[in-house]
């Protein structure tokens, strides 16, 4: 009987993350799953969601946040899915070593990593789909929003000026800047 009531939870599961993952919703917080399945107790949320990451239905990719595996959306953009889910809440975008190195101005192209500022804490998350490295800003709310684009894509973009600032505020690797490759219309 218990295995019937799982198998018929396990698909109940299964139906629910497809609804949204039709909609482009695949990459959830903890908090966002007790929502999907309606379930106020932490202890039976947390046994269910311990089922479903032992059956491959959810991928735990950092604490706290999961990936629907059986997702048609997984692709180029679910790492940065996953960085606006950890750090939901604060103003993230991409910059230093990722953002420079799409727009030409360093040849060094970091494989498997993105590289994000935000105004949360900072922090490296290891997950299967590459590594997110968080810097910490302080840099003022307006500030951020003058210097960074909309690309089409989950996180905001630093522009090149921008990223290059960001890449001489926190001190790393500068002598890799091609000066003559920055410039506003990248």
């Amino acid at each position: 009987m218990l295995l019937i009531g799982f198998l018929m939870n396990q698909t109940i599961a299964i139906q629910r993350l497809s609804a949204f993952d039709a909609r482009g919703h695949y990459v959830y917080a903890h908090a966002d799953l007790a929502k999907v399945f309606h379930e106020d107790s932490r202890r039976t949320l947390q046994a269910g969601l311990d089922r479903l990451v032992s059956k491959d239905i959810l991928l735990r990719v950092a604490k706290r946040i999961y990936v629907y595996a059986l997702s048609r959306n997984i692709g180029g953009d679910t790492l940065e899915q996953i960085a606006r889910t950890i750090r939901r809440g604060e103003y993230n975008y991409i910059s230093l070593e990722s953002a420079l190195s799409e727009y030409g101005v360093i040849s060094q192209v970091p494989m498997d990593r993105l590289t994000v500022m935000t105004t949360g804490r900072k922090g490296e998350y290891k997950t299967p789909f590459g590594v997110i490295e968080f810097t910490h800003t302080a840099r003022a709310v307006g500030s951020i929003l003058d210097n960074i684009r909309t690309v089409g894509r989950p996180l905001r973009m630093a522009s090149p000026p921008a990223a290059c600032r960001d890449l001489r505020r926190v001190g790393r690797n500068t002598h890799l800047i091609q000066e003559e490759m920055i410039d506003e219309d990248h």
